[in-house]
């Protein structure tokens, strides 16, 4: 026994510390066209663009660019358009991020029930859609409620006698499509959700069910409460997904289907305006509040996300 022991608790020979540095170079190997997507593609432009905030960078003369210190954050405080759309980006997460939460939840309870037949066709069908490039989804809803030849007037709302929708790009209108475009992408949401009804115990829910616990208390004072920290990984993922955009270059023309709008702002001081400079301070105060967000809501998350290893 002692000697075990004494095996056990020894230095690494010769050979296992070589077969750990071939695990770790393998390895390193193996992820190694990531890293380098990452560094060039994403880590490189972040901090480029951090540094372009702290100057007057104008893309059609990039030769006059001249350091200008804080002024494109003080610039920030005169904008009237700042504030106005960080308050309506809120309310879109507002109005989106719960929706989302509430669609993938119900869905994922609908398709863990055991009494549901073809289970792993249905989860298949459900998180094909967020598989789809958001442009091509957002298009497609554009089409189906345009006012002229869009399906929703001519075959749907017409035949029946009802009011054409005729006022496709209103302020309502576009936060309705929005919206809906949201819940095409809940399938990785979904899954979460899944997976994490998937691990609570069966043997919790049927003390439950014998006590004479209905499934909908079970649902609610059981799987819910348990897959608190599921709703909150995914809260913060869809928080850092709304915020973002998409931008689609075609022959010069840009188009901006994201659900910020204060995204959107950025993009028009990019293509449209062509101050780099001014846009990238735009991107850190959008992120500094983004991250700001993002730690009150894990400085608050002990307060109902219930962490099984944590004794309080």
């Amino acid at each position: 026994m002692n000697i075990e022991r004494i095996q056990r608790d020894s230095p690494p020979t010769a050979k296992r510390r070589f077969r750990l540095g071939y695990d770790k170079t393998t390895g390193l190997l193996l992820i190694s066209p990531w890293l380098v997507g990452f560094f060039l593609f994403k880590l490189l432009p972040i901090l480029a663009s951090f540094g372009l905030s702290f100057t007057n960078f104008y893309l059609l003369e990039p030769g006059q660019t001249r350091f200008v210190g804080l002024e494109n954050y003080a610039r920030l405080l005169e904008d009237e358009a700042v504030g106005f759309l960080i308050v309506a980006t809120i309310s879109t997460a507002i109005s989106t991020i719960p929706l989302q939460l509430v669609a993938s939840t119900l869905l994922a309870a609908l398709l863990s029930s055991p009494r549901l037949k073809a289970r792993t066709a249905l989860r298949t069908l459900f998180f094909l859609p967020s598989i789809i490039p958001s442009v091509a989804i957002l298009f497609m809803w554009f089409g189906f409620t345009d006012p002229n030849v869009g399906w929703l007037n001519r075959f749907i709302l017409r035949p029946l006698g009802l009011t054409g929708f005729n006022d496709l790009y209103s302020d309502a209108a576009y936060a309705l499509l929005i919206a809906i475009n949201s819940l095409w992408a809940i399938g990785p949401g979904m899954l979460i959700m899944l997976a994490a009804m998937q691990s609570v115990s069966s043997e919790i829910q049927e003390a439950a069910r014998v006590d004479g616990a209905g499934p909908l208390l079970r649902f609610f004072r059981i799987t819910l409460p348990l897959i608190t920290p599921a709703i909150f990984f995914a809260l913060v993922i869809n928080l850092i997904a709304v915020f973002g955009g998409v931008i689609l270059l075609d022959r010069g023309n840009t188009f901006r289907g994201g659900a910020s709008p204060f995204d959107s702002y950025i993009t028009y001081w990019i293509f449209e305006r062509w101050q780099l400079g001014y846009a990238a301070s735009l991107a850190w105060l959008f992120f500094a509040l983004v991250m700001v967000v993002i730690v009150i809501l894990f400085t608050t998350s002990h307060r109902w996300v219930y962490y099984p290893d944590r004794g309080d």
